[in-house]
Parts: C-alpha cells; sequence; structure tokens
C-alpha cells in the first residue's frame, strides 16, 4: 500500500510558480496495477520521484508498506567510471539480493555483449536504459513505477520486456506511466488522471482512460476555436 497525505510539491521556475501536487490524498492498493495518466507537464515523473523517494515534496507525506522500486528503466543512478557488470553487482548489494544471481540475470536480458563489462560512460542512452531495465526487473519489488519503460530497444526487446514485467506482475503491484493506452489496458486494473496538481483514483482503467481522453478531447476542441 502506498497512500498520499497532503502531498504538495511546487516548482518556482523564473520567478514564475508552478503547482504539480495540491494537497494530494490518494491510496495505490498493494498488488494491484495502476495506470498513471496526464497531459504532458502534469507531474507524472514528479510524482513517481516522490515515491520512489528520490525527490522530496515541498509538503506531506507518502506512507508505504512493503518495498518500492526506483522508476524502472532510470539509469541516472548508474556510476559512469563502472562497468555494466560492477554497477549490477553494487546496486544487488545496496538491496541486499544474489550478487551473482543479479548479473547473470542483467547479462542474459539486457542482450549488451562485451559492452556489459565496458564502463557506462561508453554507452548509448539506448544500451543504459537496457541495463537499467534489466537491473530493475532482476530484483523483486512489492510496488514497480514505470515509466515508458516499453520505449526502450528494438520491438524484441520491447516484446521481451513486456513479458517479463507482466511476470512480475503475478506477485507485485506497479504504478505505470506511458502514453500507450493499449499498454495500460494491458497492465492495470485501476488508473489514476493528475490534473492541476490533483489526482482521482478510478477503480476500473477503462473508466481512468476514458476521463484523462476527455481531457485531451476538451484540449483539441480549445485549440481549435483559437485557431478560428
Amino acid at each position: 500500500m502506498i497512500r498520499l497525505e497532503n502531498l504538495t510539491k511546487v516548482y518556482v521556475i523564473n520567478g514564475q510558480r508552478r503547482v504539480v501536487a495540491d494537497g494530494m490524498n490518494a491510496v495505490f492498493p498493494t498488488g494491484v496495477s495502476v495506470g498513471l495518466l496526464g497531459r504532458n507537464g502534469a507531474g507524472k515523473s514528479s510524482l513517481l520521484r516522490m515515491i520512489a523517494g528520490t525527490m522530496n515534496p515541498t509538503s506531506g507525506r507518502i506512507v508505504s508498506t512493503g518495498t518500492i522500486s526506483w522508476p524502472v528503466g532510470f539509469a541516472g543512478s548508474f556510476h559512469a567510471d563502472l562497468t555494466g557488470a560492477q554497477n549490477t553487482r553494487f546496486l544487488a548489494r545496496a538491496y541486499g539480493v544474489d550478487t551473482d544471481a543479479l548479473v547473470d540475470f542483467v547479462q542474459a536480458f539486457a542482450g549488451l555483449g562485451q559492452h556489459f563489462h565496458l564502463p557506462v560512460r561508453s554507452y548509448s542512452a539506448g544500451m543504459r536504459s537496457r541495463l537499467a531495465f534489466g537491473v530493475s526487473m532482476g530484483i523483486r519489488f512489492d510496488t514497480y513505477l514505470v515509466d515508458e519503460v516499453t520505449s526502450v530497444g528494438d520491438a524484441d526487446f520491447r516484446a521481451k520486456s513486456a513479458a517479463v514485467f507482466r511476470e512480475r506482475m503475478k506477485t507485485s503491484g506497479a504504478i505505470v506511466v506511458s502514453h500507450s493506452m493499449q499498454m495500460i489496458r494491458n497492465l492495470c486494473t485501476m488508473g489514476a488522471v493528475l490534473e492541476g496538481g490533483h489526482l482521482t483514483m478510478y477503480d476500473r482503467i477503462n473508466d481512468a482512460i476514458e476521463a484523462y481522453e476527455s481531457l485531451l478531447g476538451a484540449d483539441a476542441r480549445r485549440q481549435a476555436e483559437e485557431d478560428e
């Protein structure tokens, strides 16, 4: 279970105040996959980072039971001078999992070949993402935080990523951000729509998608009126 209690996050950019969470209260149930929907810039990634503990709220708090992943596919925690294998071993020790087992899983899954034993600074963005996804999926969490992860790699890797993620969802929950409504429908049973700093929870994912698409439709109509 993840509970948001009066969660507020305010950015001040070039003297302008921007609120992405405005006294937010919500509960993400244990063992449930929730699709997190919202316009570009609504604050979805910021909310994931606050839940992960990598970003502090302005006020309020997040209470959780069980273990929570960092945003799946996020490569920002890697040390650029260490190899992929060394980074994997470091994270295995940090999270208290079997080091050799995680290295074997990531090496087989990420498909980096000899690059796995080269410094991460030599990786392309795609290679970093493949490594990050492999490490994320190799460590068991009660809740996975997912931010557009299936866009990584070629079609075969995306299919493999989706398959292993679905396998993890048999025993874990997730909060999933994606612009692909098909992916959201395939992976999630509940939904949440972030708009104007407020989060609305829906017991059925199709209801959340309908509400989100209604927002997009209103935007399109407003833009059309402005263009006339």
